[in-house]
């Protein structure tokens, strides 16, 4: 069996082809597009026009990637942006229209459970306590686990093109436009920790504080292992279980803030079209590290986009990636 993910998220789309090696998913192929698909959005008129063909024109090339593989099975999700916009029901039958391809609209807590699975089958330790944290281009994903299982899941309306369009105007951003942008954050995060004891979970049971760990996953983090380690070529084996301090996501946070867009652009390993997002994704992951008693934290490049093939594969498990 050959499995193709589809992750369609408010900032970029990846596309996985696998297949099954034993009790380990084997990727063939995968590709990612940035296409800002929630660029421009408000809630009155959903998704514009201008994203949306920016991404059927992505998903066409992934279309042709998927046929030239003989895929047994086509997965495709998409999350924050498509499941809010009023316009999601055009959105999605255009691209059935285009290409073929049959969208799921998942809910937050559906992205959160599959995120972890993704995750789990890369991080070397899946025992303790852990709270994962995807960021992501319209929502944040927090996740807390004890061992394989989840305790909770929590999908806040914080992403990173939302912060990006909403308050950094200036380049590079002003000390105004970054306090306004943290402050929106640190609320976003108080709002988390009444939701978690809401749901009968005390914030402080997942926090560094408990001996419990960190675990990043999504482009923010990936890209910020990348960029501490000067990968000149992305390279998935060396981002997986790789830690970052606390004190060194600080730097390149203060380092990043301080650049212009175009002296961004020459960072090694800052994907083109992150050079502006990195930065509110930089100061989601470093406050809510802040915020949770977290010093270190643990990278893994795999996701959403893998946990959709595993729970397919077996549901409730997480297969070795």
């Amino acid at each position: 069996m050959r499995y193709a993910s589809i992750d369609i998220g408010t900032n970029t789309l990846r596309l996985l082809i696998a297949e099954l090696d034993g009790d380990s998913l084997r990727p063939i192929i995968y590709k990612r597009k940035i296409t800002r698909l929630g660029g421009g959005y408000d809630e009155a008129s959903g998704i514009s026009i201008e994203a949306a063909e920016r991404t059927f024109a992505a998903l066409s090339e992934f279309r042709r990637h998927i046929d030239e593989a003989n895929v047994t099975t086509v997965l495709a999700s998409a999350t924050s942006v498509v499941r809010r916009a009023c316009n999601r029901q055009w959105f999605t039958e255009e691209v059935r229209k285009k290409t073929g391809l049959e969208i799921s609209v998942i809910q937050g807590g559906e992205e959160a459970r599959l995120a972890l699975m993704g995750v789990l089958s890369v991080i070397d330790e899946r025992q303790g306590k852990k709270l994962v944290l995807d960021v992501g281009g319209g929502s944040t994903e927090f996740i807390a686990t004890i061992g394989p299982e989840m305790s909770g899941g929590w999908s806040m309306e914080m992403g990173v093109v939302h912060l990006t369009e909403k308050y950094l105007l200036s380049d590079p951003p002003s000390k105004g436009e970054l306090k306004a942008m943290e402050d929106e954050i640190k609320g976003v995060l108080k709002e988390l920790r009444d939701r978690m004891l809401g749901d009968g979970i005390d914030p402080l049971d997942f926090s560094g504080k408990r001996g419990a760990s960190f675990v990043g996953t999504a482009g923010t983090i990936t890209t910020l292992a990348a960029i501490d380690q000067d990968l000149e070529v992305y390279d998935r084996a060396r981002i997986n279980n790789y830690t970052l301090s606390r004190d060194r996501i600080a730097d390149l946070y203060r380092r990043l803030c301080s650049m212009t867009l175009n002296e961004r652009q020459t960072v090694l390993s800052l994907e083109k079209g992150r050079e502006d997002l990195i930065v509110p994704g930089s100061a989601i992951t470093l406050l809510a590290m802040e915020a949770f008693g977290f010093n270190e934290a643990k990278v893994s490049d795999a996701g959403l986009l893998e946990g959709i093939i595993l729970d397919r594969v077996n549901p409730g498990a997480a297969l070795k990636y």
